[in-house]
């Protein structure tokens, strides 16, 4: 700062010698000017915005002075280092090297991330890789947009669970210029909220002549599991030409998929120490059934069996503490005026010394063995 304000008072040749990049203009030195693929260059920076985060790239078909013609389509991006500015506007850092998807003339690009747009570009060979002239300028094409753009697409189920919300974004634009378009290279920013659109390049594939009109189709995709308000905005040439709002949806699935999990989860928990509890704890060793003071039923038996026989029943038992001859009545029947008087102990051997007719012997049937 000391040095920008005592410039006014330095002789002009003085002043010649003050390098560039105390003037605040970003700029780029290499630590080598051509290396082959899988090699590596240290990339200085100076001049840039203290604090600032700096994305470096290997771009092809590419100049200082025309800048990258084909916007980040002709970068490795996927080899692309950040780096953050320190509080004097410096940075250094290794860069791998990668092939550009687009033939060289190359260049290492260098383009802040956020805040102010602010980009320098440095000279680069990548050994090995096709070299070809870049295209021709054209001068005189302008492109204004003629309709009002939209959001074509719809999400999906796999957006209802966190998956990156998509659309395409369509519009008419046509050449107010005396020249014609070719390619054009289109910025695309989504902004959420109050915060700053963060901006990604899209090339157009076709040539819109001078009062012609094209129809433009472009992808515009979030991050995942985004929602709320976006704003979507179109750049050409510097200028925005169009913006669009975006309302995007909560992604329901994921909060469902968050309460089941807290609700099976425990219950399955439960259930597991349930069950462990259940096997070590103790057991008696010798548990009797309880008894059942209900009367049980009678056995039904099954159809085409005969009940059992019910056992013999003596018709004349004698009660155990009598004798033949002292049973009550034996008197009575001694004295009978009907016959002899004889005694209980002759009339028995008689008794028995009669011949018995043989009983008939029922079968279970019910049927008599004479038959």
């Amino acid at each position: 700062m000391t040095l920008t304000l005592l410039l006014p008072f330095l002789s002009p040749s003085a002043a010649a010698a003050v390098p560039r990049a105390a003037a605040g203009k970003p700029a780029l030195t290499l630590s080598t000017a051509q290396a082959g693929a899988g090699g590596s260059v240290t990339v200085n920076g100076s001049g840039w915005r203290p604090r600032t985060l700096v994305m470096l790239l290997i771009c092809g078909q590419a100049t200082p002075a025309r800048g990258v013609v084909g916007g980040t389509n002709s970068c490795a991006n996927a080899d692309g280092r950040a780096v953050t500015a320190d509080a004097d506007g410096r940075f250094s850092r290794p860069l791998p090297v990668a092939e550009p998807p687009a033939p060289c003339p190359c260049v290492v690009h260098a383009a802040t991330a956020t805040g102010a747009k602010a980009q320098a570009d440095a000279v680069f060979q990548v050994a090995g890789h096709p070299v070809r002239p870049l295209p021709a300028a054209t001068t005189g094409g302008r492109l204004s947009v003629l309709t009002d753009t939209r959001l074509e697409g719809s999400g999906g189920l796999l957006t209802w669970f966190g998956a990156p919300p998509s659309r395409t974004l369509v519009f008419t634009v046509g050449n107010v210029g005396t020249g014609p378009v070719e390619n054009p290279v289109f910025r695309v920013g989504t902004a959420h909220g109050v915060f700053a659109p963060q901006w990604d390049e899209r090339q157009w594939s076709g040539t819109i002549p001078p009062g012609g009109k094209a129809r433009v189709e472009l992808p515009v995709e979030l991050a995942a599991g985004a929602h709320g308000d976006y704003a979507v905005s179109l750049e050409y040439g510097g200028r925005v030409l169009a913006e669009q709002p975006w309302g995007v949806g909560r992604p329901w699935g994921v909060t469902l998929f968050w309460i089941l999990l807290c609700l099976v989860v425990p219950a399955a928990l439960f259930r597991v120490g349930m069950a462990v509890v259940d096997r070590v704890r103790p057991r008696p060793a010798d548990r009797q059934p309880a008894h059942d003071p209900r009367p049980r039923r009678p056995r039904r038996l099954r159809r085409g069996r005969a009940p059992e026989p019910a056992p013999p029943v003596l018709s004349n038992a004698s009660l155990p503490w009598f004798s033949p001859d002292s049973a009550p009545g034996a008197a009575s029947r001694l004295k009978s005026p009907a016959g002899p008087a004889t005694s209980a102990g002759s009339i028995a051997p008689q008794a028995s010394q009669a011949p018995q007719a043989p009983q008939a012997t029922r079968l279970p049937t019910g049927r008599d063995p004479r038959e």
